[in-house]
């Protein structure tokens, strides 16, 4: 690899914190983006405002060119332009045409958090949790234009259980796991001394976009399944039901006309195989133990 780094020209694709951990993982080790291509601003919560996505927040403070395309295929001739020799992407979201992927020298590497060819597609965190997966880890492939079915050049498992992971812990492990075997990546893919291997297609499986509706709970599914439910789904879209008299078992408001709408953020299964609800969030109210909502609305 060039021994200045600064002439060795990078250009990251992201969105959301995974990116950020990413990007931020990159800089920190010396290879600093001349492009960070990312989604466009968004209209966000109840009052719609205008937000930037996570990964636009920190190439701006670093001072990074952003571009924000609704279509990565009109960047074409300016990433050509700046003529890079590598491309990173990190949960970008969008499919990049083959005709960019092969502006680079060295092509395009992608950070995915699962072990591929197990779990390819948009939620491979979230879908370890609700499969009740002992291990997960990251791997680094050689993007084509297909959804994370290029060959892989490195691949690693976390050296833990995952069993009672919470998304959002889960998430941050594999994203700093991610940045170490990609910064290990990048040195040995520019020295050639990796040989791509392509992923066997017989063990690939997909994961599906996750929605709002996805966090719903059905009371009626094993307790087991709902506990992997909350952790799974927490921050987003999160695990909510709605809190009426008789809704659920020895649950009754005090004004039983009244329907409350909870978001469950916290639970346990006991031994007896009981749903411990540990962490609770009335709508429009702040986080709370269960026995503060008892006192409060039971």
């Amino acid at each position: 690899m060039q021994n200045d780094k600064e002439k060795f020209k990078i250009i990251f694709l992201g969105t959301p914190e995974f990116g950020v951990i990413i990007l931020e993982g990159l800089i920190n080790g010396g290879h600093k983006p001349i492009l960070v291509v990312t989604a466009p601003d968004k209209p966000v919560g109840r009052k719609q405002m205008l937000t930037p996505p996570p990964v636009k927040t920190i190439a701006q403070k670093y001072n990074i060119l952003i571009e924000q395309p609704k279509k990565i295929k009109n960047l074409e001739l300016k990433i050509k332009n700046l003529k890079p020799d590598l491309g990173i992407v990190a949960a970008y979201g969008h499919i990049i045409p083959q005709e960019i992927l092969t502006i680079p020298k060295y092509g395009f590497l992608n950070v995915h958090p699962s072990l591929l060819p197990k779990y390819r597609g948009p939620s491979p965190i979230q879908t370890a949790i609700l499969n009740g997966d002992e291990e997960t880890g990251v791997t680094i492939i050689l993007m084509d234009e297909k959804i994370d079915h290029g060959p892989i050049l490195a691949k690693r498992e976390l050296e833990f259980s995952i069993s009672n992971f919470q998304f959002s812990k889960l998430h941050d492990k594999l994203a700093e796991l991610g940045v170490k075997l990609l910064l290990e990546t990048i040195a040995k893919w520019i020295n050639g001394e990796i040989k791509p291997k392509p992923q066997n297609e017989s063990k690939a499986t997909y994961t599906k976009i996750i929605k709002k509706d996805d966090g719903k709970i059905n009371w009626s599914r094993p307790t087991t399944e709902i506990e992997k439910q909350i952790r799974a789904f927490n921050p987003w879209p999160g695990t909510f039901t709605f809190i009426k008299k008789n809704n659920l078992p020895s649950l009754k408001l005090r004004r039983a006309s009244k329907i409350i709408r909870v978001k469950i953020l916290e639970a346990e299964v006991s031994k007896s195989n009981q749903l411990i609800i540990k962490k609770i969030q009335p709508e429009g109210k702040k986080p709370m133990t269960f026995e503060e909502f008892k006192r409060g609305y039971l």
